[in-house]
């Protein structure tokens, strides 16, 4: 396992495609790329979409298969995984897609404002203990931290089997007074499934298999706002911590 982990770390190097910056990158300097994803990563000049948590990595290659008229990063700190995403894109010479191995805690760092024009959240960690919800990547900590990359009115979209995480990204956008642009809790129980949204990830297969509905909620912040968490009462939480994720 060690030995395939380091051939795939070896094999990441020699991406393009995928950008690993340094910690004096992120922290001390201005990286090279903020405000150049565009001229310097990509061929083409388009709308940049970001893929958070993005394992490993299929749903940015098939996005990016499925819209040529937009670029790609999937963004995610596991260098093992996201080599998965990163080998297909570069064998498949797939120019739309990029990686960035990073947290997303810095994606602010590497992107200038007005640089994203849309956000994809697909199948991510729900931090289903109360003290962990600051962890949450649809908490408004994170959205908040979204906001100073993103394009005004810029659309969000999570996509989860997770329906704690679904019902507590409803109570955040309920509390700042935001109206979901969609909201589904079973995408394809419903027939709300689109082409785009029917792109289904290695885990996402794994939890159909399981019967869990896979939710939809997008959603955009108004130019200019600041969000606040909302306030539960200890028996208040929503969901609940018998999550059946894998």
């Amino acid at each position: 396992m060690a030995k395939n982990k380091l051939r795939k770390f070896l094999e990441n190097d020699t991406f393009r495609c995928l950008v690993q910056p340094q910690t004096h990158e992120i922290f001390n300097v201005t990286h090279p790329l903020k405000g150049n994803w565009n001229k310097t990563q990509f061929e083409k000049n388009q709308p940049i979409t970001l893929e958070l948590g993005c394992g490993r990595g299929e749903y940015t290659v098939d996005l990016a298969k499925n819209s040529s008229e937009k670029n790609f990063i999937g963004i995610d700190i596991k260098g093992s995984r996201m080599w998965h995403g990163a080998k297909a894109a570069n064998d498949q010479k797939i120019l739309n897609a990029a990686f960035l191995r990073t947290r997303v805690e810095f994606v602010n760092n590497i992107f200038d404002t007005d640089e994203v024009s849309e956000i994809w959240i697909t199948f991510p960690d729900p931090q289903l203990k109360k003290q962990r919800a600051k962890k949450r990547l649809t908490s408004p900590f994170f959205l908040n931290q979204y906001t100073k990359y993103l394009k005004p009115e810029a659309l969000i979209q999570l996509k989860t089997d997770s329906q704690h995480l679904h019902e507590y990204t409803k109570a955040v956008l309920e509390h700042n007074n935001i109206k979901p642009v969609h909201c589904n809790n079973d995408i394809y129980g419903t027939g709300f499934a689109d082409p785009v949204l029917s792109i289904k990830t290695m885990y996402e297969g794994k939890y159909l298999e399981q019967g869990l509905p896979i939710t939809y909620i997008a959603f955009k912040i108004p130019a200019g706002m600041t969000l606040t968490d909302p306030v539960f009462a200890p028996d208040e939480e929503l969901g609940t911590l018998d999550d059946n994720r894998v």
